[in-house]
């Protein structure tokens, strides 16, 4: 199938799991993760209307960063951000999903406010509570939460998360509590903009979708298996 066939694919089935679930597909955001796809081959998938892309490092992101402002993409920042790589992100991506740990945040406050700067950005929420991922632990995600709201220079927006590998139905939970983390989250800090649950991938969009995913991030369903060298897979 084509780069364009596999995102009417998935377009359909997102469709369908908001049929499933009563949701509105206006509901769910696309995000086509390009990480170790080359800039023809996203240029394929925005002709076939992606306008929202993800990447998962640092440098691969900066050496597309002309070809997603030239196609007006809105790019987002979904892999395990250093300290010393935030320069390269901050004010850069529309949004960053990883914000997992206090001297991250710090960075990205103090790099903002460097440079005037108001960086939106998601929390990553280690669900699954996986050794080898990143993310914040659940018991500590009130610290942090408390922490943002501290700075004018970031910009809450919601919740990410990369639960464990496995069969969708048995992920299901993960994603039901990150739902429950999302509304609450909303409750207690009304004055932030909090819009945004990003959960799902490739194999598991669908159920993630079913439980109030705001945003799923897809890569091997759109481009196909790629090569992956090291870190988390994130889409």
């Amino acid at each position: 199938m084509t780069i364009r066939e596999n995102i009417a694919s998935v377009r359909e089935r997102m469709a369908l799991a908001c049929e499933r679930s009563g949701r509105s597909v206006d509901d769910v955001t696309l995000i086509a993760v390009t990480k170790y796809v080359e800039t023809a081959r996203i240029a394929e998938a925005v002709a076939a209307g992606v306008t929202e892309i993800g990447e998962n490092r640092a440098q691969e992101f900066t050496e597309k960063l002309t070809f997603y402002k030239q196609n007006h993409l809105r790019a987002h920042f979904i892999g395990q951000l250093q300290t010393n790589k935030v320069k390269y992100i901050c004010g850069t991506a529309d949004l960053i999903q990883s914000v997992d740990r206090e001297p991250l945040l710090d960075a990205i406050v103090n790099y903002a406010q460097k440079h005037d700067l108001h960086q939106d950005i998601l929390i990553e929420v280690n669900i699954g509570r996986e050794a080898q991922k990143g993310g914040v632990m659940p018991e500590d995600l009130p610290r942090l939460i408390e922490r943002i709201a501290a700075f004018d220079s970031v910009r809450l927006r919601g919740l990410m998360c990369v639960p464990p590998a496995t069969d969708p139905e048995a992920v299901r939970p993960y994603f039901r509590e990150m739902r429950e983390r999302f509304e609450q989250l909303k409750a207690d800090h009304p004055t932030m903009p909090i819009d945004t649950l990003s959960m799902g991938m490739s194999h598991d969009f669908e159920t993630a979708i079913e439980e109030g995913a705001t945003m799923v991030r897809v890569g091997t369903a759109i481009f196909g298996p790629r090569i992956i060298t090291g870190g988390q897979q994130n889409g």
